[in-house]
């Protein structure tokens, strides 16, 4: 299109009709580009046709505030604390972190109250004066009387520390009366008085607002001896942990041969270009350009579909060993995981059972096997069952339903917690070498292992073997 025809194309002419079917689309929408391109119009026409109407479009289409967030706040108003009520309207921890701090996000960009914008791209984006430079900004009255967060110190506080502290209060006294740690009471005197007038609220607010300003200087981004030694360790494959308290070993007299080893990985992550440089990132020993996020216990995806009870909610009986009938379970692998063999440790007498599964260990597989096994022994002895959360366990459930054991499982990668159950998988392996296939062993094969297995002599139960333990308790039951 020219010039010319892209001239006439925005100074044309609408009907009122077009007009009106404008702000019809529009009311639909709540968005004038949007309306535009659906009816084919001028987005500059329709936006001065907004501003004559005295109307404001919401943005994009899709654009809207999320529908959680007044539910949000109403809930913190009632007291609730951040974590109830992210997961009362569906919300992840961090947003509810930003939506507290009043943090905003466009286009991939936050931006704080303080006027500060991180694009986790591009870095924090200063104030820059005409020359270029770094320009330092005095602190705002609003930003000085707006309280960002409960963590920090507000100006009523610091006006009552200021008071108690005339009257001769203790700092412990003064903390009790804020509902503050001792220690914030101790650093907010320490930092924050004058040397010739004491301590000033107002003063003192001022002092740490002008400290909260951003951006800061990072530490490892221009050169220094700090940067040349830190840069040097990584290349040597040093965590920044060991980099971080080896400085404090290396130069005990000098606070600027001092870094944390979160600001390490900042450099490394955020602040490649200007910071480390990327042979530097690439001497980590993950090998990752960026950081991975850790979960929570409650934040990560449910293992199953239904409902696990952990191993927390075991009852204490189970956990002493005093009642006989509680079981642990787990599958030892053959060949390039292609066949298993369930496993079955008694907690008190030790006593074994191998399941036999010829064709695979699937869910379904493993839970008709353990069925099939568990429904041999008396009720007594069918008291619960403790397994990792492994996949074959999926049908948990139903396993239950079967034979009235509940079934709790460890926690992620804490096989200790099945302790006996990984001790007799290691004694199983003088039998199954790692590596064999074990579809190979039939039910026989499996019963008589269990038969030795059960007639050791065990240290822990008093030199007796497993099969006199659970023959005596059969006995005296």
């Amino acid at each position: 299109m020219s010039s010319l025809t892209r001239e006439a194309f925005s100074r044309a002419s609408y009907t009122p009709e077009q007009k009106a079917a404008f702000f019809v689309v529009f009311d639909r929408l709540r968005s004038t580009t949007g309306a535009a391109r659906e009816l084919g119009l001028n987005p500059n026409t329709c936006a001065a046709w907004m501003r004559k109407a005295g109307l404001r479009g919401q943005g994009k289409p899709g654009a809207r505030p999320h529908p959680g967030r007044d539910e949000y706040f109403r809930l913190r108003k009632t007291g609730l604390n951040r974590r109830k009520a992210a997961a009362a309207v569906g919300i992840h921890l961090r947003t509810a972190e930003e939506w507290d701090q009043g943090i905003r996000k466009s286009s991939g960009r936050r931006i704080y109250p303080d006027g500060r914008v991180v694009d986790y791209k591009r870095g924090v984006s200063p104030t820059t004066s005409p020359g270029g430079t770094a320009a330092t900004t005095p602190v705002r009255v609003s930003v000085l009387e707006k309280r960002i967060d409960p963590r920090y110190l507000n100006v009523e506080e610091r006006e009552l520390i200021r008071d108690l502290k005339a009257a001769g209060t203790s700092m412990r006294a003064i903390a009790h009366a804020l509902g503050r740690s001792p220690s914030t009471v101790s650093r907010e005197l320490a930092r924050n008085t004058d040397p010739r007038r004491g301590y000033l609220p107002h003063g003192a607010h001022r002092q740490a607002a002008a400290r909260r300003q951003r951006p800061k200087t990072a530490k490892l981004t221009d050169a220094s001896d700090l940067r040349e030694y830190v840069k040097d360790r990584l290349l040597l494959r040093w965590s920044p942990e060991q980099v971080s308290h080896t400085l404090v070993q290396e130069f005990p007299d000098d606070p600027e041969m001092r870094v944390s080893h979160e600001t390490i990985y900042q450099a490394l992550y955020l602040q490649a270009r200007g910071g480390l440089k990327r042979e530097v990132q690439a001497a980590l020993r993950t090998g990752r350009t960026r950081r991975k996020p850790h979960s929570t216990a409650d934040q990560r995806t449910p293992r199953f579909v239904d409902p696990m009870i952990m191993i927390s909610d075991r009852p204490p009986e189970i956990e002493d060993r005093a009642i006989p009938g509680h079981w642990e379970g787990d599958l030892i692998t053959g060949a390039h995981n292609q066949s298993a063999i369930a496993t079955l440790v008694e907690r008190t007498t030790r006593y074994v059972m191998l399941v036999h599964l010829p064709d695979d260990h699937t869910a379904e597989t493993v839970r008709d096997g353990l069925i099939k096994t568990m429904t041999t022994l008396p009720a007594h002895l069918r008291g619960s069952l403790t397994w990792d959360q492994g996949a074959e366990m999926a049908t948990h459930k139903s396993f239950t339903l079967a034979t009235d054991m509940p079934v709790y499982f460890c926690d992620p990668a804490s096989p200790w917690q099945r302790g006996s159950n990984e001790n007799t998988n290691g004694l199983l392996r003088q039998y199954f070498p790692k590596g064999t296939d074990l579809s190979a062993y039939g039910p026989e094969d499996l019963e008589h292992v269990a038969q030795e297995l059960n007639g050791r002599p065990r240290k822990t139960l008093g030199w007796k073997t497993p099969a006199e333990r659970l023959r005596d308790l059969l006995q005296t039951t």
